[in-house]
């Protein structure tokens, strides 16, 4: 099927064309259609089937551009989706005429006031700071023909479902409702009965959502042993561009800190960030200055950075669509990707829920020894000798140089440089997670918003003053003889 088999306008198929887009993804061939129709639809797929486009498209060809009134209004549950869907509307809409504007917390609300005044066709929002202009006036929903509720699973799981109903409730009744999820918990089935009239269901199948091209693998160790084994296939691997997922923002914040006292260019992204700074890190992530990305999931919405080659799940996910959500990341356009699961013997059943859903057997992979991991070490450093060298003014140091030549064999000074630039050096502490509670892949022991488990102590570590979930609290930061240590205040 062709864009030009869905009833779209010739402009419209100019600007799919000129964005690089061939021929739509299964979501957009069977969304398109049906909206345009003025159907509602509920639409299950996830980040990366081009789901944007299929709501973007309709909306674009079924607004007045010289209506000043907002005619469409698209919920988001972050500021990165957010961002990335008004993106997508300004590119494909450009031609059009049609204007966007996008408002989430944590940014200038006096600088989107003046935006909203000039009178923008299309609003895409977070629910919290929608709700704050709704309230101030300074956003009016009377005349919205088209809504979309994008990522429902996971403004339910962020606990915006109360605001999202009271948003809905200031628009029309008669309209065209768009809910696009990536799973149906029957909250998100009861939104749809409550706000949508005859929805047309689209579901994006399971065989669909992953790629021959992503390498699938799946490493069986102790919770305490994650982060050495992951830097020692870091070492072997040698990825380019990688996203690493944890649990909790906990988890993120300790694992980046980690690989960055062990020379990883990485950052850590998720939800207590201010603004600016996950401005930074991503810009930062797309221009490759760093080549890790530590992330949660609901920070890791929204993100999408083309080259990805490697996704590590540090903590195997509770349910098995967000798997299929993480390993989405890579193996786009056509390129290799490779994915690597770390999961604990407790959490076995978890993986082979995620295999049921994939319809892929994950393949075990064999950790890296200390020696090989040291060998990839050792490459990397023969490279960083290099440049040191090269931009090193050494007539200022060869007094001392020559002192040290007389007084130790080169060999040995190599050596000690080399030792001293090898990441193995650093030792780094991770908090212990409890294990998700063993239920047969599904349901879990790991509970984001109350911070409790059911599932028992772990049984990796024994010191139970590092156990426990995290609420995103600051850490203190241990140093002490060449060994990096990460806490929780206490």
């Amino acid at each position: 099927m062709n864009f030009q088999d869905l009833g779209l306008s010739d402009s419209l198929l100019a600007a799919v064309a000129k964005n690089g887009y061939e021929e739509p993804t299964a979501i957009q061939a069977q969304t398109i259609p049906l909206t345009l129709q003025g159907e509602d639809v509920i639409g299950q797929a996830q980040t990366g089937t081009g789901k944007t486009a299929a709501f973007a498209l309709p909306i674009l060809q079924g607004i007045d551009v010289d209506d000043p009134n907002v005619q469409a209004l698209i919920i988001s549950p972050t500021r990165e989706l957010a961002i990335q869907t008004q993106n997508e509307l300004q590119k494909l809409g450009r031609s059009e005429g049609a204007r966007a504007q996008v408002v989430y917390g944590g940014s200038d609300i006096r600088r989107q006031i003046y935006d909203l005044k000039k009178h923008p066709q299309v609003i895409v929002g977070t629910p919290g700071r929608l709700l704050d202009h709704i309230q101030r006036r300074t956003l009016k929903l009377d005349h919205v023909k088209f809504l979309v509720l994008d990522e429902a699973d996971e403004m339910l799981n962020m606990g915006f479902l109360e605001d999202i109903e009271k948003i809905i409730k200031e628009t029309p009744t008669e309209r065209q409702t768009m809910l696009f999820s990536a799973t149906m918990p029957a909250p998100i089935r009861r939104v749809g009965l409550k706000f949508m009239t005859d929805p047309k269901q689209v579901k994006v199948k399971a065989k669909e959502l992953t790629t021959d091209l992503v390498d699938q693998y799946y490493v069986k160790v102790r919770d305490n042993e994650k982060f050495d084994t992951m830097t020692r296939l870091f070492d072997v691997e040698q990825p380019d561009v990688t996203i690493i997922f944890c649990r909790t923002k906990r988890r993120v914040d300790e694992v980046a800190k980690g690989m960055v006292a062990r020379g990883y260019q990485a950052a850590g992204l998720h939800g207590d960030l201010t603004q600016n700074r996950r401005t930074q890190i991503m810009n930062d992530f797309k221009r490759e200055r760093i080549n890790y990305l530590v992330a949660t999931d609901v920070a890791a919405r929204g993100i999408d950075v083309s080259g990805v080659t490697h996704v590590y799940n540090f903590d195997i996910p509770q349910d098995p669509e967000s798997y299929v959500h993480r390993i989405g990341r890579t193996g786009r356009a056509g390129r290799h990707g490779v994915s690597v699961t770390f999961v604990t013997p407790m959490e076995m059943n978890y993986l082979r829920g995620i295999e049921k859903l994939t319809k892929v057997r994950m393949l075990p992979l064999k950790p890296p020894t200390s020696d090989e991991a040291l060998a990839g070490q050792l490459k990397d450093a023969q490279t960083d000798v290099a440049k040191l060298v090269q931009r090193t003014e050494t007539s200022r140091f060869s007094e001392v140089a020559q002192e040290l030549l007389t007084k130790y064999d080169s060999l040995d000074l190599v050596a000690a440089l080399l030792n001293e630039m090898s990441r193995d050096q650093v030792k780094v502490h991770i908090t212990p997670e409890r294990p998700l509670k063993n239920r047969g892949g599904r349901g879990g022991g790991y509970r984001g918003k109350s911070g409790r488990s059911h599932s028992g102590g772990y049984r990796g570590n024994r010191d139970r003053q590092h156990g426990g979930h995290s609420r995103g609290h600051d850490r203190d930061q241990h140093t002490r003889n060449n060994k990096f240590v990460i806490k929780n205040k206490h």
